[in-house]
């Protein structure tokens, strides 16, 4: 009787239990985490070198401002990543919280997610730096951007729900149809902010995972025709309008010496940096365009800094690294033991991978600027943070990423 109860207590479970005490199947990728690493290090040194003349300009002469921020929200995510490194991925799907126990974890981020974007409607303010936008939401003291909870919480509800839908997933109304409307209504939150790169991020993610998730792909097809044709035809129409603010980034897009003073000023700028690199750079910390003429570089337009200071050798390293990050998540994903770890990899990857491109995209002039961060470069706490977290997860899949019976 005595074992019998020394048994049932030690079976009890606890909240550390429910959290960490199931991933024991293997160890971590230590390729991926040091990937992780070596970006969030490299990030915060040139965020830091990036950002000190503008930091020093608003923030009465203290240069470090900015990387010291950033710094503390690195230690957060750095915290964030283990913890979701230990934690479970499948609590996801199976934990229920007391007082709502018709909904998981999957189930209550997106509900959250939707949440956070209409309060950011209601009440939002527009902290980064986009007037009239309403992007940010502050509760108390925490001032944080819904976006980034937003892409979590479709990445982590799709995988729950298109694991249940199985083969279901190939019929029109369920893969196409179902998972449309429940991208779609983030995608017109976030229109009404107005959001466009949280936007195109989500519809990607959304899009790539839907195509993973089994969906049939000519009805997939058709409707990507549909929403591309769709897309041209409203920014054929904006463009006519000469007080679209999409208008005044094509404009600058097609020609960025146009009207250097105004509106191309920051695209001629970020050319400018990239060019004046060479092969081997400037050296750490001695930019030029950094000095107040290249606006938003602790943000969107760190990189143009890190080719100036590094040269073309140094930025080509960084993406080299951003690279063999996402073949090393997507390698997670083909060997993970269950579809919904591998969709919750596909999604977190896609995610990386697609804001890496289209960073780099905007800032070589190669697309419109569409506002969207570097990932572990760009400042910004939220986007880190959430970034870093992640990182945990993909780690947690990747310690039990292999099928029963398979190496």
């Amino acid at each position: 009787m005595a074992d019998r109860k020394r048994r049932k207590r030690r079976s009890a479970p606890t909240l550390w239990r429910v959290f960490a005490g199931d991933a024991k199947n293997g160890e971590i990728s230590l390729s991926f985490f040091a990937y992780v690493m070596i970006l969030l290090v490299f990030g915060i040194i040139m965020m830091s070198s990036a950002s000190y003349a503008w930091a020093y300009s608003e923030h009465d002469g203290d240069g470090l401002f900015y990387a010291k921020s950033q710094a503390k929200n690195a230690l957060i995510g750095f915290a964030a990543m283990i913890f979701f490194a230990k934690m479970d991925y499948h609590n996801f799907k199976t934990l229920r919280l007391p007082l709502l126990k018709k909904f998981n974890i999957a189930g209550l981020l997106y509900v959250i997610g939707m949440i956070f974007l209409i309060l950011a409607l209601a009440i939002g303010n527009d902290e980064g730096g986009q007037m009239g936008a309403k992007r940010w939401l502050s509760i108390g003291p925490i001032n944080f951007q819904p976006s980034e909870v937003a892409k979590l919480a479709i990445i982590v509800f799709f995988a729950y729900s298109m694991e249940r839908d199985g083969k279901k997933m190939n019929l029109f109304k369920t893969g196409v149809v179902k998972y449309g409307v429940l991208v779609g209504v983030y995608i017109i939150l976030l229109k009404m902010e107005p959001h466009l790169s949280g936007l195109i991020l989500v519809g990607c993610i959304a899009a790539v995972m839907i195509l993973c998730g089994g969906a049939n792909i000519r009805q997939l097809a058709l409707l990507a025709v549909s929403g591309i044709i769709g897309a041209v035809l409203y920014i054929s129409i904006q463009a006519q309008n000469p007080e679209s603010y999409i208008s005044t980034r094509i404009k600058s897009w097609q020609d960025p010496f146009a009207d250097v003073l105004n509106e191309t000023w920051q695209t001629a700028n970020s050319i400018i940096a990239i060019g004046s690199g060479g092969l081997f750079g400037l050296g750490l910390g001695n930019s030029r365009q950094k000095y107040l003429y290249l606006p938003e570089t602790k943000n969107d337009f760190v990189f143009p800094i890190v080719c100036e200071e590094l040269g073309f050798v140094g930025a080509l390293a960084i993406i080299v690294v951003f690279f063999l990050l996402v073949v090393e998540g997507y390698s997670i994903a083909v060997r993970c033991k269950d579809r919904f770890g591998m969709l919750i990899a596909v999604g977190i990857t896609t995610q990386i991978g697609i804001q890496t491109v289209l960073n780099l995209a905007v800032v070589s002039n190669l697309i419109p600027n569409t506002g969207i961060s570097l990932p572990f470069f760009s400042y910004g706490g939220t986007a880190l943070i959430m970034q870093m977290a992640e990182m945990g997860i993909m780690l947690n899949i990747s310690q039990q990423r292999y099928v029963k019976g398979r190496t």
